[in-house]
């Protein structure tokens, strides 16, 4: 594992099981939220101490306070602050945020407030870059206010359809990097896409879920009733895979 040591392998994950199974698979790094399934909000103080007991690698907290947009209202501005703060007392390794304007750029005013609460710790902007109106430029306001990475797909579905951008981001990255602004790639990584996309694009930090469809352990079972989003089966639960995760691992080994 020396070797590896100039990657970042991030595994996001929602619960302690997933926890533990990441680091026990090779990763580096965890990147903690709460409903996965919907693309990550802000966790439980609970879920994080109780991870914080069981793994020893560095947790970056999600701080999304809702689904949807990257457009915030004064209230959810202060349940952000108010969040990072909290995390920040509690002894987290980075915080994950993002905010944009209505007009699709980075919302630098209230972005300057997260980063003032969060002090010292290292800020990773999330994929609401991915959603933003101009990447170039958003990476530039980003670098100059000292954000640590940026978790992009390179603007795309997913990182093999935005490799090209990716390529580029990384190269800004590497051109003029005083602030130490990193890509860092996720949303469709696989073992089967990894080795092209590290290769096509010079990245050296991955963000994987790395998820499989555990099945409820419930005897009885009623069917046909929801309590969230229709569709979803409410007897499978998504829980980090430690073998994919060290199977990624060894694929990125193979190119070192």
């Amino acid at each position: 594992m020396g070797k590896l040591k100039k990657y970042t392998f991030e595994i996001c994950v929602d619960s302690v099981e997933s926890a533990i199974n990441a680091q026990r698979g090779g990763a580096t790094r965890l990147e903690l939220c709460s409903n996965l399934i919907i693309g990550g909000t802000t966790p439980t103080r609970s879920l994080f101490e109780e991870i914080r007991k069981r793994v020893n690698i560095p947790i970056n907290v999600l701080i999304r306070p809702r689904f949807g947009d990257f457009l915030y209202s004064d209230y959810e501005i202060d349940i952000i602050k108010n969040e990072v703060k909290m995390f920040r007392e509690l002894g987290v390794d980075g915080i994950v945020i993002g905010a944009l304007t209505k007009n699709g750029e980075v919302d630098l005013e209230n972005l300057k407030k997260f980063i003032d609460k969060a002090q010292n710790i290292p800020i990773t902007f999330h994929r609401a870059f991915d959603v933003c109106k101009n990447p170039v430029k958003a990476f530039h306001q980003l670098q100059k206010l000292g954000i640590r990475n940026i978790l992009t797909s390179g603007q795309a579905e997913n990182c093999l359809k935005g490799k090209k951008l990716l390529r580029e981001l990384v190269e800004l990255s590497n051109e003029n990097n005083e602030y130490n602004t990193e890509i860092l790639i996720g949303a469709g990584l696989n073992a089967g896409n990894i080795v092209e996309i590290a290769n096509f694009t010079g990245a050296v930090n991955f963000h994987f879920s790395a998820k499989k469809v555990k099945k409820s352990k419930m005897e009885y079972k009623k069917e046909n009733i929801n309590m969230g989003l229709k569709g979803f089966s409410e007897f499978e639960i998504l829980e980090t895979d430690e073998k994919l995760v060290r199977e990624m691992v060894n694929y990125l080994n193979k190119i070192i």
